[in-house]
């Protein structure tokens, strides 16, 4: 098959490819400013020509039309960046080990979000210190992490429980030999006691009445924000507060800034905010 070479130099083209973008904003919170427009067409080309659609105002009307969910699936895994690793930005995830863990331990269940979980590597980065910190067999009892994402095939990914050694470059050797095993293809399987502690489900993070019967210890929302426009991110913020236990923790990138949003967390350090009790 001959790849299709997608640009907007025309109208009908850059009609399209607005549409499109408007809704990814719209519907999903998922924002293209003008300077990363060439980087979204070239996600969307990908989708033109695995689904043999001739131009972005053809797949503008696809989505339109709401018939093809197997197509609105793709340009929203396309759209969203999935690019992600176990142990990412070590010095949120030594303040979590270090001073979050330890306060909780006294509660009868844990439980966490990974609320843009991709591919699952910090929903499991995440089960993998509970386990440090409690001992393998407590934490499996104790400590229930959900992750949620937009995409279906990181889900997909993230419920396998497999990996290659890119996602795991970051991982100390003594962790990938204590909880991994390799599993072929240069894949390595998270073990099994790890991965029943996480949960993967799809969730729109701007759908912000978020259907959860319990509330969250702590929260992980990292490298996303910077992905919506600012009403969306303290509209998100907003909503995570709400299912956030009193007393509870959001833990965002240090590179994202939540200071200036207006929201009802409390600054503790860099990437670190509490709900007050």
């Amino acid at each position: 098959m001959t790849a299709v070479t997608c640009t907007i130099g025309d109208d009908t083209q850059l009609a399209g490819f607005e549409s499109i973008r408007a809704w990814l904003n719209e519907r999903y919170g998922i924002f293209y400013p003008p300077r990363k427009e060439d980087l979204l067409v070239h996600r969307l080309s990908r989708v033109l020509d695995r689904y043999a659609l001739s131009s972005l105002q053809e797949l503008a009307r696809c989505i339109e039309a709401a018939q093809r969910p197997d197509v609105i699936l793709a340009v929203l895994h396309a759209a969203s960046t999935n690019h992600t690793y176990f142990f990412r930005e070590p010095q949120v995830l030594d303040y979590f080990r270090d001073r979050i863990l330890p306060q909780l331990g006294e509660l009868p269940e844990i439980r966490m979000w990974s609320a843009a979980a991709s591919t699952g590597d910090e929903a499991y980065t995440a089960a993998i210190l509970a386990c440090e910190t409690f001992g393998r067999m407590e934490a499996a009892s104790r400590v229930r992490i959900l992750g949620t994402d937009i995409s279906e095939p990181v889900i997909a990914t993230a419920e396998s429980g497999l990996y290659s050694q890119t996602h795991l470059e970051q991982t100390p050797t003594w962790i990938v030999g204590k909880y991994f095993q390799a599993s072929g293809m240069g894949q390595s399987a998270i073990a099994n006691d790890i991965r029943r502690m996480c949960m993967f489900r799809r969730l729109n993070l701007k759908a912000t009445s978020y259907p959860f019967q319990q509330h969250f210890h702590v929260i992980f929302c990292r490298n996303i924000l910077y992905y919506f426009e600012k009403v969306d991110q303290a509209l998100v913020l907003e909503s995570i507060y709400d299912v956030a236990e009193p007393g509870g923790w959001l833990l965002t990138s240090v590179t994202e800034t939540v200071r200036d949003l207006g929201t009802r967390w409390t600054a503790v350090g860099g990437g670190i905010y509490r709900k007050l009790p």
